[in-house]
């Protein structure tokens, strides 16, 4: 990769520069992190993060749609499989536990900067959420309506007590904690179920 000053590497460059920005990010916090250290980090030269990258702005964001668009892609997957809703919807609820985990520096780093987004990105970032969130909401309205899960509690209100609980991983979760992922996902799946019992 003539022209990057790229040190050997054979990483592309645009997954070196994400991959650098996400551990200065997280190590240094978004706003106190140049876009000066990052190429000097990642070995290569401003026009290059610019050429894939239009701003530090487009960094943050595809830190977070990397793992919205994953968890996007497989709640998809769980949502349409052949399958008992209530089986389709703890696979889903347990994978989004899983995959926010296996992406925590990414989700902490988002949670913790998504202000400093330009407004045009916050709206696009906001709206993927959303679709993500609604294709959630479609299993537990599904659901209720076929009588296998309880109408007592809204559907809304069901989707933001899990999501709530995924979302605080990042200020609790450790590595060498006593529970693996799947642990944690299953129990947080389980609860979710057991919220739902007619």
């Amino acid at each position: 990769m003539a022209g990057t000053k790229d040190g050997g590497s054979s990483k592309p460059v645009a997954q070196r520069l994400l991959a650098t920005a996400t551990r200065l990010f997280a190590e240094r916090g978004y706003d106190r992190t140049s876009v000066q250290e990052i190429v000097e980090a990642a070995g290569v030269t401003k026009g290059a993060l610019y050429h894939y990258f239009g701003s530090k702005d487009d960094l943050l964001h595809e830190v977070y749609g990397r793992v919205l668009r994953l968890q996007q892609e497989r709640l998809d997957h769980f949502a349409c499989a052949d399958a008992p809703v209530q089986q389709r919807l703890r696979d889903a609820a347990a994978d989004v536990v899983v995959t926010t985990i296996d992406n925590l520096d990414d989700t902490k780093i988002f949670f913790r900067s998504m202000h400093h987004l330009a407004p045009e990105k916050d709206k696009q970032v906001r709206a993927e959420r959303r679709r993500y969130h609604e294709r959630f909401r479609a299993l537990v309205e599904e659901g209720q309506r076929a009588g296998v899960f309880s109408s007592a509690t809204p559907a809304d209100l069901v989707v933001d007590y899990h999501f709530g609980s995924v979302h605080h991983l990042g200020t609790w979760y450790r590595e060498d904690g006593p529970l693996t992922p799947q642990q944690v996902a299953d129990h947080l799946a389980d609860l979710l179920l057991r919220a739902l019992r007619p």
